[in-house]
């Protein structure tokens, strides 16, 4: 189990690697960089608003789903008419909260009219979603990480092409990234379902049997009630910094610019979470052991977390003053500092997308609802005292502070209800690494006299040849899985 998880996921950030870095640093950087100042802010901030209320578009049924048929493939063919059913309704009711709370808190016009095109390509995401989870359930993790491109493919063309051609180079407007985003998501979602119709051999049926959506929902319930507080401290920071600071705008854009980079980086995480939730669904329900893939995970995802954190803390004001003209002047320190603090939770996360997934596929909703809750409170309650007074800078301090609680209150339930035993030789060799890496880079900064590229690139090479000096990967296990089966 532990040699097809490591292959396809290897073939996933593979195909990830070629087109979703790209999509983030040369389209949706230059979009930023190129549409009138703070739109690209006001932007970000709606969307971050469309993601809380993903608790009605999505109501758990995604990941409800994935376990479902993860567990119980012959389930498909029944449950996805109701499913499908049951998602067209939530884009609806989706559609009008958002918009609805969007005019209360003080949206108008031009915001609210580009708020309706986020929502529209929120939902139609969703829908892929789902269709994607039924074929990551069935463990085609392959033709998942395809589609998974798919759709940044289709916007890097359309949106590349407008970025670029002289007509409507000089004059982008947010409005366009937003169409394109509508079409290639609407494009990729057929696909999807084309690809499921005929490896599946579902139907393009609804089914509005109320009691049967109903159940469904009920399921979902406390799967919806996670996303939404989950959503809420991982997204309500881009709104109260657009609401709270005198200078919102201007603040939304330096947060933008920072989290974009996170983002990226946590591209890995989510991939590794995607596959691992079914994964760890089939698993369980055949009573293995999951305690070899999420030693795995941890060996994988940490050490690399630490490089990446410990990279984009040295050379921050070298990274945003290259990919952001507003890096350049009078806010480039701004940029410096809330970017340092994002990236440091990125260890964080990686933590969270092992352990929060295991809880999940094992069913301890109840559980991770209570510790989201705290997280939810802390979160808030901190980000209105510091985003006032610190502005961005205070909302990545918050998102810091948030993660590296939360990852470690998953951690702890994991271990404790699970039975996953603690291995105190393992937590000392990453925390080794962690010091090794540290020590590595503040070596390379002080001595190695050269442009901060090159110094960026011997720190992660030594600190690649470590992961095997430390024994995180073996010389013997890279080998055995090049092997023939």
């Amino acid at each position: 189990m532990r040699r097809f998880f490591v292959k396809n996921i290897l073939f996933v950030i593979a195909v990830n690697v070629l087109v979703k870095p790209v999509w983030v640093l040369l389209i949706d950087r230059n979009v930023q960089n190129r549409v009138a100042g703070g739109d690209y802010g006001t932007y970000q901030a709606l969307l971050s608003l469309s993601i809380i209320f993903q608790i009605v578009l999505d109501f758990g049924i995604t990941s409800y789903n994935s376990r479902v048929i993860a567990q119980n493939p012959g389930k498909l063919a029944t449950l996805f008419p109701p499913m499908l059913s049951a998602r067209l309704a939530l884009m609806g009711i989706y559609i009008a909260l958002a918009y609805g709370w969007a005019w209360v808190i003080g949206y108008r016009g031009g915001e609210l009219a580009l708020l309706t095109g986020i929502l529209l390509f929120q939902s139609l995401n969703a829908l892929l979603s789902f269709l994607r989870s039924n074929i990551a359930a069935l463990h085609r993790f392959k033709i998942d990480g395809i589609l998974s491109i798919t759709d940044r493919l289709l916007m890097i063309g359309a949106c590349g092409f407008l970025l670029l051609y002289p007509a409507t180079a000089g004059r982008f407007k947010i409005e366009w990234f937003v169409i394109t985003q509508i079409a290639s998501y609407a494009v990729t979602a057929v696909a999807a379902y084309l690809v499921l119709r005929k490896i599946a051999g579902v139907r393009l049926r609804l089914s509005f049997h109320a009691p049967t959506v109903a159940g469904i929902i009920k399921e979902s319930l406390p799967y919806a009630l996670l996303i939404f507080q989950m959503s809420i401290y991982n997204r309500a920071d881009a709104i109260m910094i657009h609401r709270l600071c005198t200078n919102g705008k201007e603040q939304a854009d330096i947060w933008a610019s920072a989290f974009r980079l996170l983002d990226m980086a946590n591209m890995f995480g989510l991939m590794f979470a995607t596959m691992l939730l079914p994964l760890y669904g089939r698993m369980l329900s055949q009573k293995h052991d999951v305690q070899p893939i999420v030693k795995l995970c941890v060996n994988l995802l940490l050490p690399v977390s630490f490089v990446v954190s410990t990279a984009g803390i040295c050379f921050s004001g070298d990274i945003m003053h290259l990919l952001y003209k507003g890096a350049q002047g009078t806010q480039s320190r701004d940029h410096q500092v809330v970017f340092s603090w994002l990236i440091a939770s990125f260890p964080a996360w990686c933590l969270m997308y092992i352990y929060s997934t295991l809880l999940t596929a094992n069913g301890n909703l109840k559980t991770m609802n209570y510790i989201a809750l705290g997280g939810v409170v802390f979160n808030l309650s901190l980000n209105y005292y510091l985003i006032p007074r610190l502005q961005a800078t205070g909302g990545a301090i918050t998102s810091l502070l948030t993660q590296s609680l939360l990852s470690l209150a998953f951690l702890v339930a994991c271990s404790r209800i699970l039975k996953l035993s603690f291995n105190a030789g393992r937590v000392g060799g990453l925390l080794g690494y962690l010091a090794f890496v540290i020590a590595v880079a503040y070596g390379v900064v002080n001595f190695v006299h050269a442009q901060w590229i090159w110094q960026a690139t011997v720190l992660f090479a030594i600190s690649f040849v470590m992961l095997f000096v430390f024994r995180f990967v073996s010389v013997g296990s890279v080998k055995a899985l090049m092997e023939r089966e």
